[in-house]
């Protein structure tokens, strides 16, 4: 692979998924391009970074935010790019990496980080990947097949640490994501897998949680005998630990 490449790697057959071990996940063979789908395993890859070589599979056994940007020295990517290195350590602590991706050279990276450390005081702790081939954006969706543009649109990707992508999002170019929603998004997606509930609107850690909405009539007979706050049968709520 040369200096100036990043190579995605094609996809297991989706069929066995759900049965996949960890190793199996990372190793899997997935088609070079399409839209990802949350719940299935994220496109692997290996690409070049300002912080040197990086595979999916180095985030193993950890949470991933794999988010991309239009351009280096761009205003509304410079404020973002700000934002998740300030709260580098809040992911950190939720056991979750962070990594940048642009439509742009190592180089071009390079100088941008310095042009933030010198013009704004802050310094970008997390690598960000050169894709001068596109084959990483397109793999994740950041790039339409066939577009004539090849700046990549504000998406973002969390990745749970077996490698299964959990939630996507995307932005249009001339709006900045909110790095605190993102972070929130991640504590969230943990709290539900660790736990089998499902979070409200404006959840905060510490907050209620919602238990899920009975399918069946033994199962809301049980519901209302669990001892939950329950407001309906469907609607009940409690707090963990």
């Amino acid at each position: 692979m040369s200096c100036t490449d990043s190579n995605v790697l094609p996809v297991a057959d989706k069929a066995a998924a759900p049965a996949a071990t960890v190793e199996a996940v990372f190793a899997a063979p997935q088609p070079a391009y399409g839209l990802p789908r949350i719940n299935e395993p994220a496109p692997a890859f290996k690409a070049k970074t300002t912080h040197g070589d990086r595979s999916l599979e180095d985030y193993r056994g950890k949470w991933l935010v794999l988010f991309s940007h239009p351009a280096d020295f761009t205003p509304v990517c410079t404020t973002e790019f700000t934002a998740f290195a300030r709260a580098a350590g809040d992911f950190a602590d939720a056991n979750c990496e962070l990594l940048g991706l642009s439509i742009d050279s190592i180089y071009s990276h390079l100088a941008w980080v310095g042009n933030i450390k010198e013009k704004f005081g802050v310094e970008i702790p997390f690598p960000i990947i050169e894709d001068l081939s596109m084959n990483v954006a397109r793999a994740y969706g950041m790039i339409h097949p066939g577009a004539s543009d090849t700046s990549a649109v504000r998406a973002t990707f969390i990745v749970d640490p077996q490698g299964i992508l959990r939630a996507m999002v995307y932005y249009p170019m001339t709006n900045g994501r909110s790095v605190a929603e993102i972070l929130r998004l991640v504590r969230g997606l943990q709290t539900s897998l660790a736990n089998g509930v499902a979070t409200p609107e404006g959840w905060q850690p510490g907050d209620k949680v919602l238990a899920g909405a009975p399918k069946t009539v033994k199962e809301v007979d049980a519901r209302l005998k669990e001892g939950l706050e329950t407001t309906d049968w469907y609607f009940s709520m409690k707090s963990l630990g």
